[in-house]
């Protein structure tokens, strides 16, 4: 895991401190960090709760402030991960995502369209 990578786990962890536990069963299940198993699994089912409830809107602001500096980051290792987990996760629920983009910038939106393109979903 590239250090740019780390960061965006601590920062999820930050966000969500309830997923240390399974974030660290998941680390000593498989042995290492499967960076995509724990977004997928970990983090992002506590974002679409918070997105069906839209009761934490700080929270909420705060993720995607955070997700708006990712869509910016030019570190390859990262983009790829957040583009095929968190966006693409964002994209299986069509009214989970048009909540999402009340919260979202102008480059995660097009990030998030681009991911469903590279799966062949429609947009």
């Amino acid at each position: 895991m590239n250090k740019k990578t780390e960061e965006f786990f601590k920062k999820m962890l930050h966000f969500f401190p309830s997923t240390e536990a399974a974030y660290k069963e998941s680390i000593a299940t498989y042995g290492e960090v499967l960076e995509t198993i724990i977004v997928e699994n970990i983090f992002m089912p506590e974002i679409i709760k918070l997105l069906k409830e839209e009761k934490n809107i700080n929270l909420l602001e705060s993720i995607f402030k955070y997700f708006d500096e990712v869509s910016n980051d030019k570190d390859a290792h990262l983009m790829n991960l957040f583009s095929v987990t968190v966006l693409e996760v964002l994209g299986n629920d069509r009214s989970i995502l048009e909540t999402a983009r009340k919260y979202m910038g102008t480059k995660a939106i097009e990030l998030q369209i681009q991911a469903d393109r590279d799966i062949g979903r429609r947009v």
